[in-house]
Order: structure tokens, then sequence, then C-alpha cells
């Protein structure tokens, strides 16, 4: 029988952006990138947009990406066409089945999803009209399958631990490519057991692998007293209901 090629070491797209903050309900992209690897190795195809939110960029933020309100007002783009350009572009890249990588999933997917209805009146699903997508979380996997591995797990700490070289972090092309090698990393490190998964298949895994996460995490939050609450849905948060 003919070797089937795993997954990661096929097409891979990754998607990140930079923001104003962390609140998925009020805060606004300023940047953003959607990179295409069709072969580990192989260039990347990157595009970046660009974004005047129309809001002021907090300082802690501007210190993260350095990314100030003159710059993004000089060149940036309105929000309207961007947010639907960057759906436009996942949408496509889901629909030509090509597993979609993104750190920390419910941040971006959930941002971009508030900003098209912000902008667009509509929620990011709507532009997914063909196959679902497939989204690869390093993050998500990462806890799963290295679950008892002390010290945190953010993109810089994962491409240390997989030895992938980061270029320029918290600039979105950059973050991107970087979490499509950890992938690729991350696949390989842990093959006997993601290498017969079908992106789809893994998908649903990573569904229920990161509620059981989020429900460890809050059980650790009570247990020290802290008020945080930890959201379970991934990779997208569902919409707030309209106050009454």
């Amino acid at each position: 029988m003919a070797n089937t090629q795993a997954w990661y070491e096929g097409p891979l797209a990754a998607f990140d952006t930079e923001t104003t903050g962390v609140d998925v309900e009020q805060d606004r992209i300023v940047s953003a990138a959607l990179v295409v690897q069709r072969a580990p190795g192989h260039p990347a195809e990157v595009t970046r947009w660009l974004v005047d939110p129309g809001v002021p960029v907090p300082e802690p933020a501007r210190a993260v990406h350095g990314l100030s309100d003159a710059f993004l007002q000089r060149h940036g783009r309105r929000p309207e066409p961007v947010v639907e350009e960057l759906a436009r572009g996942l949408a496509a890249v889901c629909a030509a089945g090509t597993p979609l990588v993104v750190m920390n999933a419910p941040f971006d997917l959930t941002l971009l999803d508030r900003e098209l209805l912000r902008h667009r009146g509509v929620p990011l699903s709507t532009y997914f009209t063909g196959p679902a997508w497939c989204v690869v979380d390093p993050r998500v996997l990462d806890k799963h399958l290295d679950r008892y591995r002390k010290g945190r797990r953010t993109l810089t700490d994962l491409c240390e631990h997989y030895g992938v070289t980061l270029d320029g972090a918290h600039e979105a092309a950059a973050d991107a490519l970087a979490a499509l090698d950890v992938v690729r990393a991350l696949g390989r490190r842990f093959a006997t057991r993601l290498e017969r998964l079908s992106p789809a298949e893994l998908h649903t895994l990573q569904t229920t692998w990161h509620a059981a996460q989020a429900r460890g995490l809050q059980a650790w939050f009570t247990k020290s007293g802290t008020q945080e609450i930890v959201n379970p849905d991934w990779p997208l948060r569902p919409d707030l209901p309209a106050a009454a």
C-alpha cells in the first residue's frame, strides 16, 4: 500500500493579528497576515494588512507591536474592506482543503468575527459556504500532547521548545510563519499520535482537548481564588447575546 503523506508535511496556511488589546469583544485589529506554504522548505506566500482602527492604540499594545496611531493613520486602511478581505482569504484557504494554523485560535478568530459584525454586519461563518474549516492550534496541540511539561506556552516559548526561529516577534507575518513551523515540528515530534489523523479529525479532537484544558484552568483559578472566567469554546467563541 502506498504511503500517505501526513497532513503536517503538506500545504499549510497560518493567520495572525496584532490588536489594540486582549478583549475580543471590544478591541480592534491593527495588522494581520495570512501565510501559505505549499510544502516544508518552500517559500511562503505572505499577504499583509495594516488597519487604521479608528480608535486610539493604548500604550501597552503599542509597546508590544510598535504600531502607533500616527503610523496607522498614515499607512493603514479603513477596517471595513480589510476585514472583508481577511474573511475571504481564510475562506479561500479552507475551501482549498488547506489546514489553517492559528496560535490561540479563539482570540484571533473571535476578534475577526466581532470586527466583521462591527463593520460589515455579518459573522465570520457567513464566508464559509464550502468545506468546513480545519483549524490547527499549536497551543492546544502542545498542551494536550505534552501536558505535564512545566513553563509557559506562548508562541515564543513554543518556538524555543521546538527549535523554530522567530524573527520579529509580534509582527503578524513573522508570528504566523513561526506558528506554522511549530506545527510542522510538533507534528514530527508526535508523529505516532498525529500522522494518521486527517485535518478534519484533528479539528474535532482539538475542540474536545481545548474544552478539557479550559476546565482544568478554571478549576485552578477557582482554587486560587481568581475570579477570571475561562471560555471553553474553540476555535471561535459564540457571539454574546444582545442586551435586553
